[in-house]
Formats: structure tokens, C-alpha cells, sequence
């Protein structure tokens, strides 16, 4: 296997830690009762979120030297793995998080947008 730099994987690593301190926010700190509430916001919010962590982590994999059959591996690994971290943080603000709890919706749009960035990464990402 070709060794892609560290370097290239700082953007999915920041977005990583962006995503953990937001998901640590207590839920006072989370607005709610609103026009983002009655139009399930918060599920986009998390489609989006996790979406971009899987492209963002894809990226580097995509623009090395990699056969396809490679690539194709290591998109599916980095997608299965960013959608059990969206299951872990689920659990963090259940254990963790003042005012926060498990909600299996979100569990599903983070997967959804695992999902999503994975098959767009097949498609666009693909060299």
C-alpha cells in the first residue's frame, strides 16, 4: 500500500474534534422550540455533519496512487467507521452530556450521511 501523509488527513481530523466539541455542548446550550425543531433541522445538521467527516477523510485516499479496487476498501472502511462514531457520540451525550440524551434518529441520519458521502466518494471521487 502507498503511504498517504498526515498531513493530507488534518482536515478530517480538525472537522473530527469540531464535531466532538459540538456534540459535548450541554442542552441548555441547544436551541430548540423553534422553526429548526418543527423542521427536523437538527437531522439535516447531523446528515451533513457526518457527510462531510466520511469526504473529508476520503479525500486524501482518493487523490493518491491507489488501484480503484483500494480505494473502493478504504471509502467503505472510513464510512463504516465514521457511522459507528456517530453511534459513540450518541452514547457520550447520553453518559456524558448535561441535558443531552441517546436519540436513534440522529443514529440514523449520521449513518444516512455516511452513506450518502460514500456512494457520492464512488461516484465523484473515484480516479
Amino acid at each position: 500500500m502507498n503511504k498517504i501523509p498526515f498531513h493530507k488527513f488534518l482536515p478530517g481530523i480538525a472537522w473530527f474534534f469540531i464535531v466532538l466539541v459540538l456534540i459535548c455542548l450541554p442542552g441548555k446550550d441547544i436551541p430548540g422550540n423553534s422553526i429548526f425543531e418543527l423542521l427536523q433541522f437538527d437531522k439535516f445538521a447531523h446528515t451533513s455533519i457526518f457527510g462531510l467527516m466520511v469526504i473529508l477523510f476520503i479525500r486524501p485516499v482518493a487523490m493518491s496512487n491507489m488501484d480503484k479496487k483500494q480505494k473502493l476498501q478504504y471509502y467503505l472502511r472510513i464510512a463504516v467507521s465514521v457511522a459507528i462514531w456517530g453511534l459513540a457520540t450518541e452514547f457520550i451525550q447520553r453518559n456524558f452530556v448535561q441535558g443531552r440524551n441517546f436519540d436513534l434518529w440522529d443514529v440514523v441520519a449520521d449513518a444516512t450521511g455516511c452513506t450518502l458521502a460514500y456512494f457520492f466518494s464512488k461516484k465523484y471521487l473515484l480516479v
